[in-house]
């Protein structure tokens, strides 16, 4: 029996990490679908599609391997399964979700509104669910927390280069930068806080999740 009930525990905390990244891809696409800006990582993706082809989502996955890589070359920071499973389901639900075209692209700038603020919204539900199962951080917090390691620079300070420099290259590449990438900037991390605690609490008083020191996947 309680081999069974770790199973379960690990069944109910993969379906809550991957169901997360599934709202976060959805998120991102109501963000370019609305076009007023998406935050600096898919600035970035959308500019490499520009400037290069492929799709976004392939552009996710291929920059996430390059994060990765970065992240061991400087810290040796070796990727578990739930961050190579980020790496590959973010870019895989983008493009799907583009090409079933779900949602079109808004016109009228109410349309934009809402669009661009349920994305956001989605956006930081779907980052609370993915990291309340504690499977591992993605590829890009890898190489900011392998940055953090090496450099001895602040989690914020390291964060904040991280995206300046993203930003300013999915510029140069004519990635969408507008108010919506100042918005997100602003107001994701506060959502985002909110939404961790949530989704934990859920987890625990529902499913009986208990913390990654516990059960490791």
């Amino acid at each position: 029996m309680r081999g069974q009930g770790k199973a379960r525990t690990r069944f109910i905390r993969y379906a809550m990490f991957v169901l997360g990244l599934a709202v976060v891809s959805l998120g991102c696409v109501l963000m370019i679908q609305a076009d007023m800006g998406v935050a600096s990582w898919d600035v970035l993706h959308i500019g490499l599609t520009h400037t290069f082809g492929l799709t976004i989502g392939i552009w996710s996955q291929i920059v996430g391997v390059l994060a990765l890589l970065l992240s061991y070359l400087i810290a040796r920071v070796k990727p578990g399964l739930g961050t190579i499973l980020n790496m590959l389901l973010v870019g895989l639900f983008i493009d799907l979700f583009m090409w079933l075209e779900l949602i079109p692209r808004a016109e009228s700038l109410l349309l934009k509104v809402c669009c661009f603020a349920s994305g956001m919204l989605l956006f930081a539900v779907g980052i609370g669910m993915y990291i309340s199962p504690r499977m591992g951080a993605g590829p890009r917090d890898s190489l900011m927390l392998a940055l953090n390691e090496r450099m001895g620079w602040s989690i914020q300070r390291v964060r904040v280069t991280i995206e300046l420099v993203v930003l300013a290259l999915g510029w140069l590449l004519g990635g969408p930068v507008s108010i919506g990438t100042l918005l997100v900037a602003l107001f994701s991390g506060p959502l985002i806080q909110r939404t961790i605690p949530f989704w934990e609490r859920m987890m625990r008083e529902r499913y009986g999740w208990v913390r990654e020191k516990e059960i490791h996947p």
